[in-house]
């Protein structure tokens, strides 16, 4: 399991998830991986679980879109930006879903703690 970030400032409040729609995500060098297109929230608990994320450059893939774990995000107010705490190479290979096609079932725990070992975090339920 990925270890927080002791670099990474703790945020208090929240934000408009109207805001976070089209934010750019960078990775901690601030380099410009894509920009969030939907966030998936949990309806039973009223938690974020998941963005959905466009990624630009070489990460881009068509049509792609990618789900990742809220859990695999810190908001650096330093830099006032989203930062995805994930290596480049895991993103190289990430599973995604065309923009088109049947989305997966963001309700099932399986598929979710599966794509949360594949980021490396906690699920967001067990948080």
């Amino acid at each position: 399991m990925r270890v927080p970030d002791p670099k990474a400032p703790e945020v208090h409040g929240v934000i408009s998830t109207s805001k976070l729609i089209g934010e750019v995500v960078v990775d901690p060098r601030g380099e410009d991986l894509g920009q969030i297109q939907e966030l998936v929230i949990d309806a039973r608990d009223g938690r974020l679980a998941y963005a959905i994320v466009s990624f630009a450059g070489f990460l881009a893939r068509g049509n792609k879109l990618f789900v990742l774990p809220w859990g695999a995000f810190f908001f650096s107010r330093k830099e006032n930006r989203l930062v995805l705490n994930v290596d480049k190479q895991r993103l190289e290979t990430a599973p995604g879903f065309d923009r088109d096609a049947e989305r997966p079932d963001f309700a099932d725990r399986n598929w979710g703690r599966r794509l949360s070992t594949y980021y490396d975090c906690a699920p967001y339920w067990a948080v």
